[in-house]
C-alpha cells in the first residue's frame, strides 16, 4: 500500500498532467486557457488550506484562517464552475445549475463558520 505521501505527490501529478493536457487542448483559446489555470491554481491553494487546518491545533487562529481560505477557494470553484456549464445550458438548466451552486455556497458557510463542531 502506498504511503500518504506518495499518494499525494501522484494526485498532483495526475492533476498537473491533466492540465497540462487542458491548455495543450484549448489550442490557442485564452478564455479557456485562463480558466484552466486559474482551476490549476485554486485547486493547489484549496489543498494547501485543507492541509493548514488539518494540522492546525482546535480553536487556534491558523485553524480560522485556513477555515477562511477553504470557503473562498471552494466559493470561487463552485462559481467558476457554475458559470461555466451554465453558459452551456438552456436558461432553465441554467438557472437550476447557480441556485445549485448558490446553495452549495451558503451550505459551506454554514456547516464551516455557523454549525456546531468537535472543536470544543
Amino acid at each position: 500500500m502506498a504511503s500518504p505521501a506518495t499518494a499525494t505527490a501522484l494526485g498532483f501529478l495526475f492533476l498537473t498532467a491533466n492540465t497540462a493536457l487542458a491548455i495543450r487542448r484549448s489550442r490557442g483559446d485564452v478564455g479557456a486557457t485562463i480558466f484552466v489555470i486559474v482551476s490549476y491554481a485554486s485547486l493547489v491553494l484549496l489543498f494547501y488550506c485543507l492541509r493548514r487546518f488539518e494540522t492546525a491545533p482546535p480553536r487556534s487562529a491558523a485553524r480560522d484562517q485556513a477555515k477562511v481560505g477553504v470557503w473562498l477557494t471552494t466559493t470561487l470553484l463552485t462559481a467558476m464552475f457554475s458559470w461555466r456549464v451554465s453558459a452551456l445550458m438552456p436558461w432553465p438548466v441554467s438557472a437550476g445549475v447557480c441556485l445549485m451552486g448558490g446553495s452549495t455556497v451558503i451550505g459551506g458557510s454554514y456547516a464551516l463558520f455557523l454549525a456546531p463542531n468537535g472543536d470544543e
